[in-house]
């Protein structure tokens, strides 16, 4: 296995690879596009904030299973084109959360005691004393604006300078906040009450320009912001000009729309602003703790496929799927079936769960998974597959319910196409998962090894012509099931064989009369 390394990351990092014996492809300083050598090769990549990971990288990138970022920040990533090409993109949300925590401080620090303006000023030999005096931070109104765990972690050290603290975070209920150290309000108000304003947000499409000229030119003429989240959350252009016009006391920015940043930024002839160069993470501890974290986590995955703080899956930790791995046994049959019985273009799936079943999002992914690989040329996986059935046109719903069934957990699937048919299966208390409901007909069958399933005229002396044609043909019978209908005239017979059966012995079934389809299952072991 190989993994890209394009981006600086500790020793300790890549002696985890080393003793797990993946090959570290060295791209520090190399130029990272869709034509990299070794773009077709990797397995892995690593990256910090240096390198872009765009969608034409990742489309030549065909053996890619995982993407891991030595960071937080994943908005050099494309998702959407990792998540279509099935690959799992992580990163390490609490190794640098000190660091940057810290480090905001240190520029709040520094915005309001002048003090890179002081250092700067004796440099050219001048001792303006009187012409940097600072203000105190006792009794300041700090907004902080994403109350995560960096957000958070600079509440706590600016409780400690006696700060008032507001806060804004549309995800955030105020009762997992203590009242005495946060204020929740609106954005606007935080905006305009705040002596100093720090931002701790993802880059979205809803934060792009958070702070445009107009946002910032509602903030008090003595107030301050600083971010050491992400850039492009503060219009650059605009908050040079606001500082230029003197309606902001000042800024500072550790992280820009486009790094490093460039020597033509308005930024750099603009007043009262501290700029440094994405030194949130930059300590030795949060340099270690981040390669260690990653590298571990892109090693389990590759080779026992554990999953940790995988942003583009449902579940983050590979024990929760661990503890439903029958539920998700079963739907990966349900799927498989379903996809030898559907005829032509699948027009839409519902996947209904009922009973003490929680996680039902990896569920419906397992069932797609399974329906849609024989569909499409390329893996289908956990990670695309809601993708790839958006792709196909298919109108996919899931649904919960607590309801009472006949069974104490139920998965009820259908899938439209020129046909359309309902499997229902359960897992019963010995975690073996069964068959319950197959296309209406009621019958319990225990899902491993060769399956036939045939659906007949209700008739005598069919059970004879299947069963003899088989045994003329050293076809052994391990279990004959059949289910009748007194609503239908057809019969459902399940047929458990000791091996898979050909093509031509499948057309000698259907050759009689009474026979209306046959289908081969063959249900592998659970994986």
């Amino acid at each position: 296995m190989k993994v890209i390394v394009s981006d600086p990351i500790s020793d300790e990092g890549l002696k985890i690879f080393k003793k797990n014996g993946i090959e570290i492809i060295d791209a520090v300083d190399s130029k990272i596009d869709e034509n990299y050598e070794h773009v077709s090769s990797a397995n892995g990549w690593v990256i910090r904030s240096g390198t872009t990971l765009d969608a034409k990288i990742i489309d030549k990138a065909n053996n890619l299973s995982v993407i891991g970022r030595a960071g937080v920040g994943i908005d050099n990533i494309d998702i959407s084109a990792a998540t279509r090409k099935g690959v799992v993109v992580m990163n390490t949300p609490d190794a640098n959360t000190i660091s940057a925590a810290e480090h905001t401080m240190a520029l709040i620090l520094s915005l309001s005691r002048n003090v890179s303006y002081g250092h700067q000023s004796l440099l050219n030999g001048n001792w303006d004393r009187h012409k940097f005096i600072g203000s105190e931070l006792r009794s300041k109104k700090l907004g902080i604006i994403g109350l995560g765990k960096i957000g958070r972690e600079v509440m706590q050290r600016a409780l400690s300078f006696n700060m008032n603290i507001l806060g804004f975070d549309p995800f955030i209920k105020e009762d997992m906040l203590r009242s005495d150290d946060v204020k929740l309000c609106e954005l606007e108000k935080l905006v305009k009450e705040s002596d100093f304003i720090t931002v701790h947000i993802p880059l979205t499409g809803d934060t792009k320009n958070l702070f445009d000229y107009k946002m910032l030119s509602k903030m008090k003429k003595d107030s301050r912001i600083i971010n050491v989240a992400r850039g492009g959350i503060i219009n650059e252009s605009d908050l040079a000009e606001i500082l230029k016009e003197g309606k902001i006391a000042g800024a500072a920015l550790d992280v820009f729309e486009k790094e490093p940043l460039s020597k033509s930024s308005p930024l750099l002839n603009a007043p009262n602003l501290i700029l440094t160069p994405h030194l949130g993470g930059s300590t030795k501890e949060a340099k270690a703790g981040v390669s260690t974290a990653i590298c571990n986590q892109i090693s389990n995955y590759l080779i026992n496929e554990e999953l940790e703080n995988a942003v583009n899956f449902p579940i983050q930790d590979s024990s929760d799927l661990k503890g439903i791995s029958s539920f998700l046994n079963l739907a990966d049959n349900l799927g498989l079936i379903h996809s030898s019985t559907a005829k032509g273009p699948i027009k839409k799936v519902s996947i209904n769960c009922f009973g003490t079943m929680e996680q039902v999002k990896p569920i419906s992914l397992s069932f797609l998974r399974s329906l849609l690989q024989k569909r499409v040329p390329e893996r289908v996986n956990f990670i695309n597959a809601e993708s790839v059935a958006k792709e196909l046109g298919i109108d996919v719903s899931l649904n919960y319910s607590t309801s009472e069934s006949n069974y104490s957990n139920l998965i009820s699937t259908k899938v439209i196409s020129e046909n359309e048919i309902i499997f229902e299966g359960s897992v019963f208390n010995d975690n073996l998962p069964r068959l319950v409901n197959l296309m209406g007909y009621k019958m319990e069958v225990n899902l491993n090894g060769t399956l036939l399933f045939i659906k007949n005229d209700d008739v005598p002396g069919v059970i004879g012509k299947v069963g003899s044609l088989l045994g003329e043909n050293n076809i052994n019978i391990g279990a004959y099931l059949l289910s009748q209908n007194s609503e239908k005239s057809l019969a459902f017979a399940v047929i458990r064989l000791d091996s898979p059966i050909n093509q031509d012995m499948i057309r000698h079934l259907e050759e009689i009369e009474e026979v209306k389809f046959v289908n081969q299952i063959v249900i592998s072991a659970p994986h």
